[in-house]
């Protein structure tokens, strides 16, 4: 009898144990449940917060290298021109070009493109930003400019929102265009456009030069004679000069200072070349600019004023005080000379190349300017035709 009360009891006490391992199992499946649930959950919340929406683009695929401007991706090539350790993931649509498109305000971008190292490792290419209304007129002038030396440029176009045309996937300048507001001369939006490029070009970190130009601009020396000048300055081209004329310091606005004294106020030419460190001081600016957007106002204009002024008051030392691009003022009018047909000859073009004299690294040169305006669509045709003998342009 006592046996089996033993017996019994031990069966009850196997029971109820069998019951807590049981229920000890259950509760593990259910906190492990709720934590793969929750930590789900926070790598989403994680990805949304924390991680810009522009990087995910589920309908692009990622390659190794783009169309017009061979930017090489994820993995080492076998080109010696190609960046050795760090690597930059670039979007592409379909066709497998790249696609410079993307939902971000201009806070977003410009925060994002501060963040990016202010040195390139790259290879070190020239970022040619356009800043135009609609077309390029000139364009197939810059196609045989930038034919053959892919990998060593970028383009990025800033049109008006309401021009949708898209060149063909064979042109240089397809899928260049960079997310646009409208611009009207003189006013903030021209800097506010000017700044969106700079901000979309420094996202690249191989970007090392930044060229500003327009639809009315043409190169005056092959790529190669360009690249070389500008890779190897040892400052940046951004015109700044003190203008005690009435069209210079008469545009002053005592209620600027003391941000902003007659002393720090400088002109110059809006078409500007900067190396990486100035782009980044420029996209940077808050307290400057903030002024001139509340104190500029006509006959003041932003265009002329703004870069000049900021940077002879932030980084003095960081440019020459000149322009590489040339311009004709000598009419005397509000806009500079615009160049027809009948005007576009050797002599007329050597005179631009070679007419001047300057320093360059410290030494004097006969090459000041790289660039020229303004120059109207039908000069296209005689370009063309001098092209091959004057730049060494592939006929």
């Amino acid at each position: 009898m006592f046996i089996k009360r033993k017996t019994k009891g031990l069966k009850q006490v196997m029971n109820e144990g069998n019951i807590h391992v049981a229920s000890t199992i259950t509760m593990c499946v259910v906190m492990v449940f709720i934590v793969f649930v929750l930590s789900t959950f926070i790598t989403d919340r994680y990805k949304t917060v924390i991680i810009p929406k522009d990087l995910y683009f589920p309908q692009f695929t990622v390659v190794t290298k783009t169309h017009s401007s061979s930017i090489y991706l994820c993995h080492k090539s076998s080109s010696s021109s190609a960046p050795s350790s760090t690597h930059v993931v670039q979007f592409t649509d379909s066709t497998g070009f790249e696609d410079l498109w993307h939902s971000m305000s201009d806070k977003e971008l410009i925060e994002k493109a501060m963040r990016v190292p202010r040195t390139s490792k790259h290879i070190h290419k020239l970022a040619f930003m356009f800043l135009t209304r609609g077309s390029l007129p000139l364009g197939p002038f810059w196609e045989k400019f930038f034919k053959g030396h892919e990998g060593l440029f970028s383009i990025y176009l800033h049109t008006s929102p309401d021009f949708n045309y898209d060149p063909p996937n064979s042109s240089v300048f397809y899928k260049r265009k960079i997310p646009s507001q409208h611009v009207q001369w003189g006013k903030p939006t021209m800097i506010d456009a000017e700044r969106r490029l700079l901000a979309n070009a420094l996202l690249d970190s191989s970007n090392h030069r930044f060229i500003l130009l327009s639809e009315t601009c043409i190169p005056i020396f092959n790529f190669t004679t360009i690249y070389n000048y500008l890779i190897n300055a040892d400052k940046s081209f951004l015109s700044s000069f003190d203008d005690p004329r009435k069209i210079g310091r008469g545009r002053y606005n005592k209620r600027m200072g003391p941000t902003i004294t007659l002393q720090d106020w400088r002109k110059g030419s809006q078409w500007f070349e900067v190396n990486r460190e100035l782009a980044v001081e420029i996209i940077s600016d808050k307290m400057y600019y903030q002024v001139f957007q509340n104190h500029c106002l006509p006959p003041c204009y932003m265009d002329e004023h703004y870069l000049p002024t900021l940077v002879n008051k932030v980084h003095p030392n960081l440019t020459t005080y000149t322009t590489v691009t040339w311009t004709d003022w000598s009419g005397g009018k509000s806009h500079p000379t615009t160049f027809m047909r009948k005007d576009i000859s050797a002599m007329f073009l050597n005179q631009i190349r070679y007419g001047s004299n300057c320093t360059y690294n410290g030494a004097n040169s006969s090459i000041c300017f790289l660039f020229a305006r303004k120059f109207h669509p039908n000069t296209l045709e005689p370009l063309m035709k001098i092209a091959p003998s004057l730049f060494g342009f592939s006929p």
